[in-house]
């Protein structure tokens, strides 16, 4: 059973290494920017003047020293922050600046004299050129045109003052900018000296409103004071009142002690008429029946005699257990009962006869009470309307003299502190010309030109570095290509006057770059080892990307472990007869082709590297039909029985289709890029186009590489040994 093993997708990591790379590649490029930046920079900062700023300190008084409290005068709650707040913008207001500007004659001074801008200039100039475009300007007056001069005066100094408070605290401080030192500290003292100032004037004129104010409501007061003064007193005469509230005590104590005597008198009368009531009910001759009434029976002299009669009743009955009817004792007893009784009932009749005498008397005494009620009444309520009266005009004598008071005493105590007034700030630290000025910070500009533009230079280059799509190392290659990396070329720094020669493989002077193609050369064969390999083709995308110099060397190269054919198939403009200084007219690979010369005379042997070369020969009109001639694959066939290599140079893909074909005879194609030159997309194309000529591409070499910009980047081959030739020389 076969197990699928899944590669988990890795996560693109962030190579700082690429981003130093760029940097250290474009280091003299950033830091020339950066200098020529911050020495512009340093050139314009030293033009700009310098500005000064001085800064006063005042502290704003919550409880200001009054001679007596007048808070309710002037309206202003100090406690509030609203107060702290209003003084601030008191402070900016333009009555300030409008003073401090006059005061200081501050148009006089060069910060406050309007200098003519470029615009300015320009538009006057135009209209000088052309007058019809002046606008009929009103004419104003020299009032209007003082208004319009402060009004610009206003704004360079509003500019120029900066008023910010401490938080949490009362203090405030008061800064002014300006190129002369002193003048900024004299501005700054002088706002919040006529600040101040501006504050004390504003409260003496209020002293002196309310006092002015006070003294004409006074004599208004006095005038009322005496007129209600007067009403009372005429008012007393007329009613001849002496002690109102006196008077009126009495009457209404007689009028409550009538009201209790008629409320006693109606009771009593009404108890006497029930009872008269009844015994009219009953009769005046039944005794019995009036004896037994509660009325009656409570009466003292009833109950009285009733208890005797009781008291006889037991002594008869307490005889007549002993003695017989007829015995004196119980006749006597008996006709004391009978006396008994006959009292009760003649008291009973009594007191029947004054209950009727008692209720007529009580009966006047009601009318006559109700009469004096009615009496006493009225004379209360003719009182109580004179001391209703007389209390409206009594409460308006003393409502006016309390106001009067009031009004007497605010106007004493403004007259005395009319000229008193404490200020409303007062300086903590006042401002002194500064030494260093505050802007510009030319240092601090100087030091961000310089950090900025490197910035700037730093993000350009990775900028452009993003934006180049050429090959530059092995992971270009690698990556972008999916190409194997043979190896790459060096640039070489050929001095002045001078070319750069054909057989520099063997120099001294370019022991470096040889190494290189020897280390391009192993790489090669080790990675043909598992098949044939000796037919070469060399190409590239375009013209000018080194194909022929990387053929000669690598040919070269080769000629050390042995036999080798360079073949200079670019039948269109070939060049590999002129670098070995053979004759033009020499027969080559399209004389060779033709079969119009033979092998040895096409062919030309260079003495120092041992390669055998063979020339283009003459220029056909139709290379492309040779070269896909069944000659040619003859020919290379035939070519390879005698030598170990052959390289052939081509034409470039991305002009002819030559090289195409030429890949289709060879056992592997080389293509050759010029380092940060060709781009991704010309090599891709010409790649694929090899491709589908099923051309075998052994791999890629990077031609014309920058040590200096490529050395920290590429590991491969040159730099390996050109490390260790620089070791062996200091060893």
């Amino acid at each position: 059973m076969n197990q699928i093993h899944e590669n988990p997708q890795s996560e693109e990591v962030i190579d700082l290494s690429a981003y130093l790379n760029v940097i250290k590649r474009n280091k003299w490029r950033i830091l020339s920017f950066a200098l020529v930046v911050t020495l512009l920079v340093t050139l314009i900062t030293l033009t700009l003047i310098s500005r000064y700023t001085a800064t006063a300190t005042l502290l704003i008084e919550a409880e200001q020293s009054k001679a007596v409290s007048f808070d309710e005068v002037y309206g202003l709650d100090s406690s509030k922050k609203e107060y702290y707040l209003t003084q601030f913008e008191v402070i900016k207001s333009d009555s300030i600046a409008r003073e401090v500007i006059t005061k200081l004659d501050l148009k006089a001074h060069t910060d406050f004299i309007g200098k003519p801008s470029f615009t300015g200039e320009a538009k006057a100039y135009v209209k000088g050129l052309f007058p019809f475009l002046n606008k009929a300007e009103q004419q104003l007056t020299e009032q209007e045109q003082k208004d319009l001069e402060m009004l610009g005066l206003l704004e360079t100094f509003k500019e120029r003052l900066s008023v910010s408070p401490i938080r949490k605290t009362q203090l405030v401080k008061v800064s002014f900018e300006s190129s002369d030192p002193k003048l900024a500290a004299l501005v700054a003292n002088t706002v919040g000296e006529v600040y101040i100032e501006s504050q004390m004037r504003a409260k003496m004129g209020i002293t002196q409103q309310a006092s002015s104010w006070l003294n004409t409501r006074l004599f208004q007061l006095r005038v009322q004071l005496d007129d209600s003064e007067e009403k009372l007193q005429a008012y007393r005469e007329a009613q001849k009142l002496v002690d109102i509230e006196g008077i009126a005590g009495l009457v209404t104590q007689e009028l409550e002690q009538t009201s209790q005597q008629l409320v006693t008198a109606r009771t009593e009368k009404n108890n006497l008429q029930s009872i008269n009531r009844v015994i009219s009910e009953y009769g005046n001759n039944n005794l019995e029946l009036l004896g037994s009434m509660p009325e009656i029976t409570s009466h003292k002299v009833v109950q009285d005699v009733k208890r005797e009669v009781i008291l006889v009743e037991r002594k008869v009955s307490e005889l007549s257990e002993v003695y017989g009817p007829k015995h004196p004792k119980i006749i006597s007893a008996k006709a004391e009962l009978a006396t008994v009784k006959s009292n009760l009932n003649k008291q009973i009749k009594g007191l029947i006869t004054g209950i009727e005498k008692e209720l007529n008397r009580i009966t006047r005494t009601v009318s006559a009470l109700e009469a004096d009620l009615v009496k006493i009444r009225a004379e209360y309520q003719e009182i109580t309307r004179k001391e209703t009266a007389y209390n409206q005009l009594k409460r308006e004598v003393e409502t006016n003299r309390n106001i009067f008071n009031t009004f007497l005493s605010r106007s004493r105590e403004t007259e005395v502190t009319s000229d008193f007034s404490s200020a409303a700030a007062r300086f903590t630290d006042r401002a002194y010309a500064p030494k260093d000025p505050s802007k510009p910070n030319k240092k601090l500009i100087i030091v961000l030109a310089f950090v900025a533009s490197f910035g700037f230079a730093v993000v350009m280059s990775f900028v452009f570095d993003a934006l180049n799509d050429t090959v530059k190392n092995k992971n270009d290659v690698e990556n972008k290509l999916a190409q194997r990396m043979l190896g790459i070329l060096p640039f070489v720094k050929v001095p002045k006057n001078s070319t750069f020669g054909i057989h520099a493989y063997f120099d001294e002077h370019y022991r470096r770059f040889a190494e290189s193609v020897r280390t391009f050369r192993t790489s090669l064969l080790l990675t043909q080892l598992d098949r044939e390999h000796k037919v070469i083709a060399v190409t590239s995308s375009s013209p000018g990307e080194g194909k022929t110099t990387t053929s000669t060397n690598l040919a070269m190269s080769l000629a050390q472990m042995g036999k080798v054919l360079l073949i200079d198939a670019d039948l269109r403009k070939p060049s590999i007869a002129k670098r070995f200084d053979i004759p033009v007219f020499h027969p080559g690979l399209s004389n060779l082709i033709v079969g119009t010369e033979q092998l040895s005379e096409c062919t030309h042997i260079d003495e120092q590297s041992g390669v055998t070369i063979m020339p283009s020969g003459q220029i056909p009109g139709n290379p492309l039909e040779l070269l896909s001639s069944n000659r040619f694959n003859e020919l290379l066939v035939s070519l390879k029985e005698t030598y170990d290599h052959i390289i052939i140079d081509t034409p470039p893909t991305q002009a002819v289709s030559d090289a195409l074909v030429i890949s289709q005879n060879t056992d592997s194609v080389i293509y050759v890029v010029k380092a940060d030159l060709t781009r991704i997309k010309p090599i891709k194309a010409g790649i694929e186009r090899l491709f589908e000529s099923k051309a075998h591409i052994a791999g890629i070499v990077v031609n014309q590489v920058d040590i200096t910009k490529s050395k920290e980047e590429h590991n491969y081959g040159y730099y390996d040994y050109y490390d260790y030739s620089q070791k062996s020389e200091q060893s």
